[in-house]
């Protein structure tokens, strides 16, 4: 993939605690389920997402063309400390693609995000577990169904996750183990953009439930952001 120029914008209104546009409140840390499922390669479940059939077809559940592009967009779509109680906000910026890679560029699974126009992180710390959330925006809305249909096909070598589908998103989630943590990676299709929240913590429970909730919070944090004029 070749390279591209990138501009570094960090979101400090949400490392901060000031909300923007948007902002969702109360939505508070789930109590950790008893059953919850650990990963280490050793979850099971039937997964969460629309997506079916062998090839990783993606059923385009609808989402809006808006494309992802400015630094307000993104701080309007990223969870904000308002809207994580109970969670400890640590960072949060996003890159804006100055010369996007061609997506005729592209080709293997595993770099599903080589098109992509733009990309926003924040990211948050509770007791034992961190919490980040990924957005990844495309010129259009067949380009970024062509990242879901990749990443969907690389991904499926991983344990999947028990997590229930989100409303009005295609999503799937899996169990995966880097860098000697434990993680839960839970990937949402929308629009023209790829959302992905990660439970991410050494010895932590991962429980389904905080992936779901989290999960459910940012899909309505982009679409209000999609809205907003």
């Amino acid at each position: 993939m070749g390279s591209s120029a990138v501009l570094i914008v960090a979101l400090a209104a949400l490392a901060t605690g000031c909300g923007g546009a948007g902002s969702d409140t109360g939505a508070t840390k789930p109590p950790t389920s008893d059953s919850a499922t650990k990963d280490s390669g050793s979850g099971s479940g039937s997964g969460s997402g629309s997506v079916s059939g062998s090839g990783g077809t993606v059923v385009d559940k609808g989402g809006s063309d808006t494309v992802f592009r400015t630094e307000e967009r993104f701080r309007q779509a990223l969870p904000d400390p308002a809207s994580m109680a109970g969670w400890t906000p640590r960072s949060a910026n996003a890159e804006i693609e100055e010369a996007p890679e061609p997506a005729a560029n592209c080709g293997q699974d595993a770099d599903w995000y080589c098109a992509r126009t733009a990309r926003g992180e924040a990211n948050f710390e509770a007791v034992g577990e961190e919490a980040q959330f990924d957005l990844t925006a495309f010129a259009d809305r067949s380009a970024a169904q062509d990242a879901c249909r990749k990443e969907k096909t690389w991904s499926a070598e991983y344990t999947e996750a028990q997590v229930p589908p989100i409303p009005g998103v295609d999503s799937h989630a899996y169990y995966r183990n880097a860098g000697g943590l434990d993680g839960l990676n839970l990937f949402m299709c929308t629009g023209t953009v790829v959302a992905q929240v990660l439970l991410e913590g050494e010895g932590s429970s991962l429980d389904p439930a905080t992936a779901h909730s989290l999960a459910q919070l940012f899909a309505s944090r982009i679409h209000k952001a999609a809205a907003a004029r």
